[in-house]
């Protein structure tokens, strides 16, 4: 029995061969802060070990599904010296949102921005809000979109959009997202969850071994670009951009709600 209970910035509920996790910090938009992060990295594991799940529904408390990383979280810890993500951490994360094998629906019920909104889309079916806004926006505070945008924004949205949406760091909503194939469906927000969970019920009632196995045979070649360019991305993001002058310009700029002025150093 995998015991869920210590898990503080995730909500864990199972019935019915379905674990519906939710992040949980609807005050702060659900933003990944520290604690979220290495609760994200375990959370694969333990849903891979239980073998009272079949699928799992990740989705967002309140109105956001997340808004991203915790930026002022990041810079106190940065002006600290502390560091918010290691590149191990980082890596582990990825690698195993990648290795679940069990089928996961997303359940994308308001905003998600940067590495939350990548997550949900190594998700298997996707259904977001038509009015959600959605991207990875990591250039936007000075950084490459190292952590797996690089890698699943090209398969979802084919290389063109996805140079335009990264480079550019733009957002698109649902809806869009329907129109160019990067997710399954964009329905009404109170529609998301329900929507999410009869695919859910279908998926935990087949054949569950032909179904995980029939992702992980599609999945393979996901498994090699990943580790193909994961390592080399992160890297660059913790120890180029990360680190730069343009990266402290872009994160004051953005709690002093202000455009950002940039030097290219």
């Amino acid at each position: 029995m995998i015991d869920y209970k210590r898990y503080e910035t995730l909500k864990i509920e199972k019935a019915d061969k379905i674990a519906t996790v939710t992040l949980n910090r609807p005050q702060a938009l659900n933003a990944i802060n520290r604690k979220m992060h290495g609760e994200l990295e375990d959370i694969w594991e333990d849903l891979m070990k239980d073998d009272e799940v079949n699928v799992a529904v990740l989705t967002g408390a309140g109105r956001a599904f997340s808004a991203g990383g915790d930026i002022k979280e990041m810079f106190a810890m940065a002006q600290s010296g502390q560091e918010f993500a290691s590149l191990p951490s980082a890596r582990k994360l990825i690698m195993n949102v990648v290795a679940m094998e069990k089928p996961v629906v997303a359940a994308i019920n308001g905003d998600a921005i940067g590495l939350p909104a990548n997550i949900a889309l190594f998700s298997d079916i996707i259904i977001a809000a038509e009015d959600a806004r959605m991207g990875d926006t990591h250039v936007k505070i000075g950084n490459v979109a190292g952590d797996s945008g690089s890698i699943v924004w090209p398969l979802r949205a084919g290389m063109a959009k996805a140079k335009e949406l990264l480079l550019l760091g733009d957002l698109i909503t649902g809806k869009q997202a329907m129109q160019l194939g990067i997710i399954n469906y964009a329905v009404p927000r109170e529609k998301v969850l329900p929507t999410a969970m009869e695919f859910a019920h279908r998926l935990a009632a087949g054949p569950s071994l032909a179904i995980r196995w029939t992702k992980v045979c599609i999945n393979k070649p996901l498994r090699d670009l990943v580790n193909l360019i994961l390592d080399a991305s992160l890297g660059i993001e913790l120890s180029v951009t990360n680190i730069s002058e343009d990266r402290k310009e872009a994160v004051k700029a953005f709690i002093e709600k202000r455009e950002g002025q940039f030097k290219g150093k």
